[in-house]
């Protein structure tokens, strides 16, 4: 059986769906089942369950507000995750633990390989390493996918605040020096549900393929949507958030190849797909 948390959130959900598809048995867990930050909690949890894997997607994404939230982020992202290694530990449980691009420094222009110098910019982005690192050290055989830019039917995303926006407004400024891989919760899922029936662990990239700024996302949604809206072009500089957001989110999707995995369609296809299916 495999455990998936996070399973009311966009990724988790459509991992829950495509494991009921695939006829396998599965348990999906969120917040109001299990606080992932109780120790205790996840021991007796794990203690009363017969799982074989875990597929980690919960966590503290809220990025701006982790700057002013870090005990509760590292809590989630940090601890949590520990917990969850030491149960898989103990048990003898196969562990996926999805993570971000946000632990590089989003600096150069090429894409990062998974063995990469680590650097992240703010709070949200270290405690997603620190994750990673809990899991290291816990585990001698594990699964760590990093992914960036994902939206999908089940909550909101930047996909769909463009669609809202456009609604009441025929302009927009949105940035244009972020370059990045969207990534479609169906899509990196399959990834998922297939590497966690596998014993090729490691560290790998999964995302969509091909590389785009926030601005070329805009136009291709408004493009797919029909919808007029002229999409101007801005520095990060003109748009200040409160969390440092990489400039580089180019992810090497080399090691699915290398290790037998299928890589993920086009980022445009998947855009298309996804509109296809909420409009």
């Amino acid at each position: 059986m495999i455990i998936v948390t996070g399973a009311k959130g966009q990724l988790g959900g459509d991992v829950c769906d495509l494991l009921t598809a695939q006829g396998v048995e599965h348990l999906g867990i969120d917040i109001a089942d299990l606080d992932i930050t109780d120790e205790k909690a996840v021991e007796a949890f794990f203690d009363g369950t017969r799982a074989d894997a875990l597929i980690h997607c919960a966590a503290y994404v809220a990025v701006d507000k982790a700057e002013d939230e870090k005990e509760l982020c590292f809590k989630v992202n940090e601890e949590g995750t520990r917990n969850f290694a030491r149960a898989c530990k103990k048990h003898g449980i196969k562990m996926l633990y999805v993570s971000t691009d946000y632990v590089f420094s989003g600096e150069g222009n090429t894409p990062f390989d998974p063995e990469d110098e680590k650097a992240p910019l703010g709070t949200y982005g270290l405690s997603k390493l620190k994750g990673e690192e809990a899991v290291r050290e816990s585990l001698d055989n594990y699964f760590i996918v990093r992914t960036s830019w994902v939206f999908g039917e089940k909550n909101t995303n930047f996909i769909a605040t463009m669609l809202r926006l456009a609604e009441t407004r025929s302009e927009l400024s949105v940035v244009c020096d972020q370059i990045g891989s969207p990534t479609y919760a169906k899509d990196l899922a399959v990834l998922l549900c297939d590497m966690i029936k596998t014993d090729r662990y490691g560290t790998y990239h999964g995302t969509n393929e091909g590389f785009c700024s926030w601005h070329q996302l805009a136009e291709k949604t408004f493009e797919v949507a029909g919808k007029d809206i002229k999409v101007n072009p801005v520095a990060s500089e003109e748009y200040p958030t409160r969390a440092v957001r990489p400039k580089n989110s180019r992810l090497s999707k080399e090691c699915l190849t290398a290790n037998g995995f299928d890589r993920l369609p086009r980022w445009e296809d998947a855009v298309e797909r996804y509109l296809g299916n909420i409009l």
